[in-house]
């Protein structure tokens, strides 16, 4: 459309937007604008655009009025660079909110919108009419001091501003002290927040205090409340006869806890006999339920946190290490309470028969990881000697672990085996290796024995129709998956794609044909992209990524709520005591346990990822100037991601790229050069040199090696 068009479009909408304007016919408009007869299909037209972008309303009798701006309430999630975008419950999209129209709203502030009836971008936009309560009233900063005066500069970039400590409220810290400040005024436009030191978690370069500094930025407890310990201390004694009454006892089966070397809470075991041709599955899990009764002080604190958060330099459990490390661990040699899941599997992977009981239990080794994989994978004479009444049920369990997964796999399962990272430490706290996570045949048993329980568990609570948490994986987006499928096409590859939904077997087929391939990793991301985020609900909908119908979190109630809040339940249920009240009482309750252990597990995973990000940054400050091989694991018209592979990612900044104009094209995850024609997309091999490491933005900037420059 030319410039007087739109122009005149323009006019007419600010016209309609007057506060004086009154809801006209197209002939009083016409008329009141001094539209000619012959311009009159233009005025419809253009009322017609408005109508379509949504920016004014024609009433039932044909009259024309601008568009009542919608108002709603949401969380405000800043941008370093002052934008900002508003989450809202049961929106699909967040809304965009221009830094002009912030209003003085800061990062996890709760805020009232006005969210404009023009669609101008690829989201809806708005402004911040109220800001109705402030999300963050501690901040995690580092301290300057000048002659009368201190400033906080947070560490996290989204709070946007320094804040001003006067003296006499800056408890004594020095230059370089980390701290934590309590806002007191917010500020406003042309003025800093200010604030006062609350607590100083040491200097900036005192060992454990960059990890401290993210657990207080998310607000991660650590210490237990003295009520709490006071209660452990009465109920972390040995199992006596008593508690054991009632349970089935399987003192004598043979069986096993696998974990990594490090681990102490130690809630799983397995156990594995034969009955002629099928397999007798045990899944046996501590009965943490049994020490921790609910509405106590402990299942309170519990419940406040959700789960357990595993940072790179410790562990903030869930329960105090006297019960996690203690009675509730199922250690080698001690009796045990535990909840049992004993499953009859047929050589086709079938459960043709399953029990949940409540068992006493003895664990006869306490085997690693590392010494399984000996024995199944490597064959090592010596562990296997030292193992050795152990080995039969060893190779019998990786027996039904592949045919378990053979038939998650034919259902539709989907494996993406991209690398997690283990950070290794020394005492100070300072990383001094950075390797993937060895993911491997012993690993690989106990994920598809913990899924079958899961599984097991989640189908008999689902057909009993009882109040339960579900672990649920939705339909990934249907608009993601048409562009995957858009860009697949590229490679020769299709998805099937019926009613807008994929069925998950489509993806696992697709990852199965790019296996090997080079644009594996770039097909792999793209399609992890494409899905979404697992959650618990007290609705059964299914889990996408494990195509299966039912599915729960049953392994791990040292660790995670909803695992403990469900073990209650099936308690009840197997002592008879599932009356109406107590199906009322879990009917009631159970939505908000979900929604809060949902947001509890995203804050771990963030505050994981978190400290994971500033190790690697300080890692590579060792390294600058040095190259290494890698993939290009993300594109974006500011330049490329590359991935190590030590699972290290730095930015190489398309303003280093000196050689071309380079243009991204979003279709393709594609760099191109104008007059080279070079290319840089998702996948492929690059060497890159490390150039900077910035610890506050947890950023390492890269720039391509010499011999990737020509």
């Amino acid at each position: 459309m030319d410039a007087k068009y739109e122009q005149r479009k323009k006019m007419i909408y600010d016209f309609m937007c007057d506060d004086m304007y009154v809801p006209m016919k197209i002939k009083e408009l016409a008329i009141v604008l001094g539209v000619k007869k012959d311009q009159r299909p233009q005025l419809e037209q253009i009322l017609n655009e408005l109508m379509t972008e949504g920016r004014i309303v024609c009433s039932k009798r044909g009259k024309f009025s601008k568009s009542e701006e919608k108002k709603i309430t949401g969380t405000f999630q800043a941008h370093p660079k002052g934008f900002g975008f508003v989450s809202v419950e049961g929106e699909k999209e967040d809304i965009f909110i221009p830094e002009s129209e912030t209003n003085g709203a800061m990062h996890m502030d709760t805020v009232e919108i006005s969210v404009s009836p023009a669609v101008t971008g690829r989201r809806r936009e708005g402004k911040v009419l109220h800001v109705l309560e402030r999300g963050m009233k501690q901040v995690v900063c580092t301290y300057q001091l000048n002659k009368n005066f201190g400033f906080a500069v947070p560490d996290n970039p989204k709070f946007g501003s320094d804040i001003f400590i006067p003296l006499e409220r800056s408890k004594g810290a020095v230059n370089g002290h980390k701290v934590v400040v309590e806002i007191t005024q917010y500020g406003k436009k042309g003025k800093n927040p200010e604030g006062k030191v609350v607590e100083i978690l040491g200097h900036i370069n005192d060992p454990g205090v960059d990890i401290l500094s993210i657990v207080r930025a998310y607000g991660l407890p650590v210490e237990f409340d003295p009520k709490v310990m006071t209660q452990v201390e009465h109920v972390a004694k040995p199992v006596s006869e008593a508690d054991m009454a009632g349970r089935m006892d399987l003192r004598d089966w043979q069986m096993v806890t696998i974990d990594g070397e490090d681990a102490k809470d130690l809630d799983d075991a397995v156990s594995l006999t034969m009955d002629h041709e099928n397999y007798i599955l045990g899944v046996h899990i501590a009965d943490v339920s049994n020490y921790v009764q609910e509405h106590s002080a402990l299942d309170t604190e519990a419940l406040k946190r959700g789960t357990s958060v595993y940072l790179v330099d410790r562990v903030i459990p869930m329960l105090p290490h006297a019960l996690s490390n203690g009675i509730c661990s199922l250690n080698q040699g001690e009796e045990r309470l535990a909840l049992s899941c004993i499953m009859t599997v047929n050589p086709k992977g079938e459960i043709i028969d399953h029990t949940i009981t409540e068992s006493v239990i003895c664990v006869d080794r306490r085997m690693t990881y590392t010494n399984v994989k000996k024995i199944l994978a490597d064959h090592d004479p010596e562990v296997m000697a030292e193992y050795e009444p152990l080995v039969p049920m060893f190779e019998k369990m990786a027996e039904l672990a592949a045919i378990l997964r053979k038939k998650r796999m034919k259902r539709g399962s989907i494996d993406f085996d991209f690398p997690e990272t283990k950070v290794i430490l020394d005492k100070n706290g300072n990383p001094v290796d950075i390797r993937p996570y060895d993911r491997n045949v012993a690993t690989k048993l106990i994920e598809d024995f913990m899924l079958a329980a899961n599984e097991t568990v989640a189908a008999e609570y689902y057909w009993r129709e009882l109040p339960f948490v579900y672990r649920t994986h939705e339909q990934p987006d249907s608009e993601k998956i048409q562009k995957l499928s858009t860009f697949i096409n590229n490679f020769g590859y299709s998805l099937h794609i019926g009613s807008d939904e994929v069925h998950p077997k489509e993806l696992q087929k697709l990852l199965e044909k790019i296996d090997g391939t080079s644009e594996e990793p770039l097909i792999s991301r793209l399609t992890l992209r494409s899905m979404k985020q697992a959650r618990y609900t007290v609705e059964n909908t299914g889990h996408f990524g494990l195509a299966a119908d039912c599915y729960c979190h049953f392994t791990s109630p040292i660790r995670r709520y909803p695992d403990l809040q469900i073990h209650r339940i099936i308690k009840d249920s197997l002592r008879g005591r599932l009356g109406e009240k107590r199906i009322g009482h879990y009917t009631q309750i159970l939505p908000e346990v979900a929604k809060h252990a949902s947001e509890m597990e995203r804050r771990a995973d963030e505050a994981e990822r978190e400290t994971i990000k500033l190790k690697k940054v300080q890692y590579m400050e060792n390294h600058i100037g040095e190259t290494f091989a890698g993939v290009i694991s993300g594109v974006a018209e500011y330049g490329f991601f590359v991935e190590l592979e030590n699972t290290v990612e730095g930015l190489v900044r398309v303003t280093s790229l000196t050689d071309d104009f380079y243009q991204y094209y979003e279709e393709t995850y594609e760099l191109v050069g104008e007059a080279t024609n070079r290319r840089f997309k998702l996948g492929q091999q690059v060497r890159v040199t490390v150039d900077n490491c910035d610890r506050i933005m947890r950023t390492i900037d890269f720039t391509l090696a010499d011999s990737d420059e020509n």
